[in-house]
């Protein structure tokens, strides 16, 4: 029997089977759900740089079991930890989002790769309608919002159309970073 066919297991089981001397521990598709996991990643969504022993603590577990779940989580493509900028916090001046329709000779994919490493975009989302992409777009004011338009937009052959609707004001978003502080 060939060892291709590997089982897959909750992030707090483990396998029978090995791969040398390591034992594979991969996550099925209930990690997220798991109460302890879900636990853990809401606390370092507060704050990421919070020490396991801090975590094992509140959650009354040992500091090995936050290790390694964060560890499974990981090297499993569930979770990452990385620096965020609240762009709110540095008072950009406008916000927009821009629908835009793909000309008929490339694909929404085509042109999410294109602009998603633009600094002024903070959100691409492939949807379905009368745009096939949402980007939202930040910037520090007008000048630069016609630049970026000028640049990545208008007259490109992958962009056949682009509407732009200017953020008046914001009454909810909960993609901002969460405080401390409970609201």
């Amino acid at each position: 029997m060939s060892n291709s066919n590997k089982s897959v297991t909750p992030l707090n089981q483990t396998s029978e089977m090995s791969d040398g001397d390591q034992l594979l521990r991969i996550p099925s598709r209930d990690t997220l759900n798991d109460k302890l996991n879900q636990q853990i990643i809401g606390m370092l969504e507060m704050d990421g740089r919070l020490p396991f022993k801090e975590i094992a603590t509140a959650l009354d577990v040992s500091e090995g079991t936050v290790r390694n779940r964060v560890n499974r989580m990981k090297d499993a493509g569930v979770l990452q930890i990385k620096a965020l900028v609240d762009r709110s916090a540095i008072n950009y001046a406008t916000d927009s989002m821009l629908g835009i329709k793909v000309a008929p000779t490339s694909s929404p994919s085509e042109v999410a790769k294109r602009l998603q490493d633009c600094n002024e975009i903070v959100f691409i989302i492939w949807v379905t309608g009368r745009y096939d992409l949402l980007v939202e777009i930040v910037s520090d004011g007008d000048d630069t919002l016609c630049r970026f338009l000028e640049e990545h937009c208008f007259n490109k052959s992958d962009i056949n159309n682009v509407e732009v609707m200017k953020g008046l004001t914001t009454y909810k978003n909960q993609f901002l970073l969460k405080s401390h502080e409970k609201l």
